[in-house]
């Protein structure tokens, strides 16, 4: 059974909630809901990132998660009270998103037609819908962006410290909480460190990913001392995860954080990656996907295990194209295993499901590009939306080596929040001869999202 269904039809069948979680807990639900808007990310966040994703309370046959159920549906609380405002109202994003998680949940139901599965699904859409929402709703200008970006950058710090703590001593301390492993997963006999994340390599993959985010905090000067500390420990999360994945994410983060200099010249790099692709289709033995294979950073991947999910997910499109499938385990030895982003996302909902997370990335991509146009001239803006690209980029590269199902998914959402601030100011037609341009970057008072003082 896959990891993103192990509590459908199985799992905890009881509480499992550490004193201490439960205290967090509470006061985060109540910071949720009485602090101002723009402080609220803050509580949200630390709480997120540093509770086990499994604490749970185990109520009437449903499970309701801490961080991923009840801190949302807090959450989605406050977020109606706000009478659901985001910033720049509904966008090409959020109806990706909305679409995507709608065809995701209805044939998950389809392809399991039982009660567990209408309740898990349910479960689902609670979190998909109000994680995500709220986020747009929490993140809504750049000075949203910026606070989130010092929060993750602490969380960085404790989490790196932590995971060389566990790489050394073998011993994870979050594992005394309870609803993760205290001893550590050990690979060709490398430690691989996870702290409160429910794998190694998704522990890793969120160090990862936070790097250029760091970098665009250093550079703007908000806090230079504050984005070195996250970006030592994004570096060392990355490394005692001991995995290939985040490694590469981390690469291609930073890579295209140094691709700046030539950020006009775009096109001819995208065309460059085509063309490389197809010389090497034209070279390589095996499908050029296979090149996945031949990546082992660590010394003990499973490059070829991914390789070889994506040639059978291609080769079997049939089987799932119309609304996923649940025979997965007929593809051959641990082809289960959901081990990107991308498979997962065909299995769990068909083609449907397949283009509508990747026209969430597209559409991420598209609104970053047409806004640096716009602010053309502006480095500091440039550098900005520049940095949240590569931010992008870390997670599609991610995505093809692992499938996110902890709190990873609400670091995932939060960057779609920051694109979608970003680029509220977006203009859709050129602006009349008698109107003013509207600002580039709108907080949320001059949009009327939220009043000048404190928010509800």
């Amino acid at each position: 059974m896959k990891p993103e269904n192990f509590h459908f039809g199985g799992g905890a069948t009881e509480t499992v909630l550490n004193p201490a979680v439960m205290v967090v807990a509470v006061v985060t639900i109540l910071l949720i809901l009485l602090l101002p808007r723009k402080y609220v990310v803050i509580p949200f966040l630390l709480c997120v990132f540093l509770v086990p994703a499994s604490q749970q309370l185990y109520i009437a046959g449903m499970h309701w998660y801490v961080v991923l159920r009840i801190l949302v549906l807090a959450g989605f609380v406050r977020l109606a009270r706000a009478k659901f405002q985001v910033a720049g109202g509904l966008n090409g994003i959020d109806k990706a998103f909305i679409l995507w998680a709608i065809c995701r949940g209805v044939c998950q139901v389809l392809l399991f037609p039982q009660r567990g599965m209408v309740l898990f699904q349910a479960a689902f859409w609670l979190q998909a819908f109000g994680g995500y929402f709220l986020l747009r709703y929490l993140i809504q200008d750049e000075e949203d962006i910026a606070r989130a970006a010092k929060t993750l950058a602490v969380l960085a710090v404790i989490l790196g410290a932590c995971m060389l703590n566990e790489h050394i001593h073998n011993v994870n301390v979050f594992g005394y909480l309870a609803g993760t492993r205290i001893t550590p997963e050990v690979r060709a006999g490398q430690i691989r460190a996870q702290a409160i994340f429910a794998h190694p390599i998704m522990a890793g993959c969120f160090g990862a990913t936070l790097v250029p985010l760091f970098f665009w905090v250093w550079k703007s000067g908000r806090s230079k001392f504050t984005a070195f500390l996250g970006v030592i420990g994004s570096t060392l999360m990355v490394f005692t995860s001991a995995s290939s994945t985040p490694v590469l994410s981390y690469a291609a983060g930073v890579g295209a954080l140094f691709l700046w200099p030539i950020r006009r010249s775009m096109r001819a790099v995208r065309w460059g990656i085509v063309l490389t692709l197809v010389g090497l289709a034209m070279v390589m033995k095996a499908p050029v996907w296979f090149a996945v294979a031949h990546v082992n950073v660590t010394g003990a991947s499973t490059g070829w295990e991914r390789a070889a999910l994506i040639d059978i997910f291609i080769r079997r499109f049939r089987e799932w194209w119309l609304i996923g499938t649940n025979q997965t385990g007929n593809w051959g030895y641990d082809m289960w295993d959901g081990m990107t982003q991308y498979v997962s996302e065909g299995e769990a909902g068909g083609l449907v499901t397949f283009v509508c997370f990747i026209a969430i990335i597209s559409r991420s991509f598209s609104r970053l590009g047409k806004m640096r146009s716009e602010v053309e001239g502006d480095q500091k803006q440039e550098w900005f939306l520049w940095s949240l690209c590569a931010i992008m980029v870390a997670h599609v590269v991610a995505y093809f080596g692992v499938s996110y199902w902890d709190q990873t998914v609400i670091w995932w959402w939060a960057v779609l929040a920051m694109v979608s601030a970003a680029t509220a100011g977006l203009q859709t037609a050129p602006a009349s001869a008698e109107s003013p341009a509207e600002p580039k970057f709108p907080n949320a008072a001059s949009e009327g999202l939220a009043p000048a003082g404190p928010a509800p």
